[in-house]
């Protein structure tokens, strides 16, 4: 089982938000699959989700790759309703205390929050959201619940440093961090909520800090 993510560091420093699944290929960074159904039982549907991530000092680059039977996008604007549509997080702790969450859909629409928990977080501005560079396989538009079938579409998010509106980081390299990668789907055909590490929780909840595990990000360029 994972108990550590690794935040390889690439010595590219022009990488546009489009061309990233690209060039983690060229560079072998290797994805992981999102095998917890922390709630398995109320919510046994699991899509097939894998994603990778790095970062070049300035920016964390992060790809997902998706399979789902069906796919829901109704947020259009930054800080919407995200977590109901086809979405990935990525939540993360740079100092053990507070958080943030990068919460995308499948369109590109992203909400980016800042808190110790659940409770009273602080949305970023759209001057801050407006940093994190997005690109979707998929045209951005609302997409109503569709029908059961297959579709498979890939996102690829850019973060800058100065996304951490919280905090003063000037690089990335040798950070060491804590967190979590999900999927979710909220209002979906079929709901869903899984995770690269596990949660021991009663009921879904991404914002349990408690479960976050060791996010390391390397200083040695590939």
């Amino acid at each position: 089982m994972t108990n550590k993510l690794i935040i390889e560091k690439l010595s590219c420093t022009d990488i546009s938000v489009s061309s990233v699944s690209k060039v983690f290929q060229e560079k072998g960074i290797q994805y992981e699959r999102l095998t917890h159904s922390n709630w398995f039982e109320q919510f046994p549907y699991e899509p097939k989700v894998e994603f990778a991530i790095a970062h070049n000092g300035q920016y964390i680059f992060i790809n997902y790759k998706v399979e789902e039977e069906s796919i829901r996008a109704q947020a259009l604007t930054d800080n919407g309703h995200v977590w109901e549509d086809s979405c990935c997080e990525f939540f993360i702790s740079p100092d053990g205390q507070t958080y943030y969450n990068f919460e995308c859909n499948c369109i590109g629409t992203l909400l980016v929050g800042f808190g110790p928990g659940r409770e009273a977080r602080t949305l970023a501005y759209q001057d801050i959201t407006s940093t994190v560079e997005r690109w979707s396989s998929l045209e951005h538009r609302e997409i109503e619940n569709t029908e059961i079938g297959s579709y498979t579409w890939e996102l690829s998010l850019k973060i800058p440093t100065m996304a951490f509106f919280k905090h003063d980081i000037k690089s990335f390299d040798g950070l060491e961090m804590q967190g979590n990668v999900y999927k979710c789907g909220d209002k979906l055909l079929h709901p869903h909520f899984v995770s690269l590490f596990p949660i021991n929780l009663p009921k879904p909840d991404f914002h349990c800090p408690t479960f976050f595990k060791e996010i390391q990000c390397s200083n040695k360029a590939l």
